[in-house]
């Protein structure tokens, strides 16, 4: 793959990925009551960390959309994404295996549901694609050497 391809690759999936955890984030902090519904769903948590959960998380993620898009502390917001889509996938993971019907919460707020294994796919590749542009990245700054 020649360094062009490889660099425009690389600012596609910052885009991307920078915009929908943007998208994601500032959908949850105008409605942080329903956010906390949604992940008391999960029947994971005590009511005061399904709130703690609703005031921290939306912010976690814009900073990170924001981190990709901009490209300043990039292998920071992706590795947070990385986190975040790592727990998601395991609490998606418990509540179907739990047989829970949820919504995800993760970019609509009170409108038509996404299963728990639509979001699950999502989130993988949400993580594959945030572990593309980490290697893109390691490439770019001769922090690989993969040729």
């Amino acid at each position: 793959m020649t360094k062009t391809v490889r660099s425009c690759l690389a600012i596609t999936l910052r885009m991307i990925l920078g915009g929908l955890f943007i998208y994601a984030g500032a959908l949850k902090i105008a409605d942080p009551v329903v956010f906390a519904g949604n992940v008391a769903a999960y029947a994971i948590l005590p009511t005061f960390g399904n709130y703690l959960v609703a005031a921290t998380l939306p912010w976690v993620e814009l900073i990170c959309g924001v981190l990709l898009l901009t490209g300043y502390r990039l292998r920071a917001g992706a590795t947070l994404i990385i986190l975040m889509n790592l727990v998601f996938t395991v609490a998606l993971a418990s509540a179907i295996i739990r047989g829970l019907e949820i919504d995800c919460g993760c970019f609509r707020q009170a409108g038509p549901k996404t299963t728990p294994m639509s979001a699950l796919l999502r989130d993988l590749g949400l993580m594959a694609g945030t572990l593309l542009l980490l290697w893109l990245d390691g490439w770019r700054s001769g922090r690989d050497n993969v040729s």
